[in-house]
C-alpha cells in the first residue's frame, strides 16, 4: 500500500500556494459555486502530466478486478474504466500527494478539510463512439452532502466535440435519476423515486451547456451534482483521463442497499450511516486548520 498524504515539506507548499495564486483566481471559485464546472488552465506541470501519463498506462497494462468495458463489442474502439487503484499504483499515489489539487479542492469546496474520495481512470481508444450520457455523479455514490469536487484531467488533447460538457448550474437543483450507461436501466435508485433526467440532446440550445478544449495540464473541476455527458473519440486520437474525486467538511456516509459504483465492499460494516468519512480508504489530505498532513496521516 502506498500512503497518499500531501507532502509536507514548507518549499513545496510555498509553490503550490504560488502556482494557485497564479492559476486560480477568486472569479473561479465563483463560477463554481454558480455554475458548478470550471477549466484551470495549466495548472499542471509536464512534470506532473507525464507522471499521470505513466500510471494510467500501468493501470491499463495491469487493470485491477474492478476495471471494465464501457463499450459495446460491435464498437470499433474500446472505452475503458477502472477506479479506486491510488493504493495500488505509485504514480496515482504521489500524483495526488505531490501536486496542489487537494488545495485546489480546498478552495473550491470552501472546506476547512480535504479528503480523498476515490480516482478513475476513463480511457477511450481512437474512433471509440460510445458516448457518455447526460448524468450526475452523487446519486451513483455512498456519500451526502454539499461540499465535494471532481477533477477530470486528460493526458491527451481533447477536442471540443470530445470533451466533458456540463449543464451550468444544475448542481443547484435535484438529484436526478442514475441510470446505467448502455441500456439507461435504474439499477440504483427505484424506478420513480428521483426526478428523471432532462432529454438535454433533444432540444440543446435550451440548456446553458459548457464545455473546453483541452490540452495537457489543463483541470476541469465539478460539483458531483452538475450534469455533464460526453462524445466518443474522433479518428486516430486518444482520450485518457484520471478523474479524481475530494470530499470536504459536510460530507457524511450514506449505505445503499445496492452496489454504488464505485463499490466499497464492508464499508457499511466499519462506518455508521451519516458517519464523517473517516476512514483508511479516504485519508484525510487538508486537515480542519488547512494544513497538508503528512506521512501517516
Amino acid at each position: 500500500m502506498h500512503p497518499v498524504s500531501p507532502a509536507s515539506d514548507l518549499s513545496q507548499q510555498q509553490h503550490f500556494q504560488q502556482r494557485l495564486q497564479e492559476r486560480l483566481t477568486a472569479g473561479d471559485i465563483v463560477r463554481f459555486d454558480r455554475d458548478g464546472a470550471i477549466c484551470i488552465k495549466q495548472l499542471l506541470t509536464p512534470e506532473e502530466v507525464a507522471l499521470l501519463r505513466d500510471g494510467i498506462d500501468a493501470n491499463l497494462a495491469a487493470p485491477s478486478p474492478r476495471a471494465k468495458v464501457a463499450s459495446r463489442p460491435d464498437d470499433p474502439g474500446r472505452f475503458f474504466e477502472d477506479f479506486c487503484n491510488w493504493q495500488d499504483i505509485p504514480q496515482f499515489g504521489r500524483f495526488v500527494r505531490d501536486t496542489p489539487l487537494a488545495l485546489v479542492a480546498q478552495r473550491l469546496m470552501q472546506s476547512r478539510t480535504v479528503r480523498l474520495y476515490h480516482d478513475h481512470v476513463l480511457v477511450k481508444e481512437p474512433g471509440t463512439r460510445q458516448k457518455t450520457p447526460w448524468h450526475q455523479d452523487q446519486p451513483y455514490y455512498n456519500i451526502e452532502g454539499r461540499q465535494n469536487v471532481s477533477m477530470w484531467i486528460p493526458v491527451d488533447p481533447v477536442s471540443r466535440a470530445a470533451t466533458l460538457e456540463f449543464v451550468a448550474g444544475s448542481h443547484k437543483g435535484p438529484w436526478l435519476m442514475p441510470r446505467t450507461f448502455m441500456d439507461n436501466q435504474a439499477k440504483w435508485f427505484p424506478e420513480g423515486s428521483l426526478q428523471d433526467l432532462p432529454n438535454v440532446e433533444a432540444d440543446r440550445d435550451a440548456f446553458p451547456i459548457v464545455g473546453w478544449e483541452i490540452e495537457p495540464g489543463d483541470v476541469v473541476c465539478f460539483h458531483m451534482l452538475t450534469l455533464h455527458a460526453s462524445g466518443g473519440v474522433e479518428g486516430p486520437n486518444r482520450r485518457r483521463v484520471f478523474s479524481v474525486r475530494f470530499l470536504g467538511d459536510d460530507t457524511r456516509h450514506a449505505p445503499r442497499p445496492w452496489k454504488t459504483s464505485p463499490e466499497f465492499p464492508g464499508l457499511a460494516d466499519q462506518l455508521p450511516a451519516g458517519a464523517a468519512m473517516d476512514h483508511p480508504l479516504f485519508p484525510l489530505l487538508v486537515d480542519g486548520n488547512g494544513v497538508p498532513q503528512g506521512e501517516g496521516a
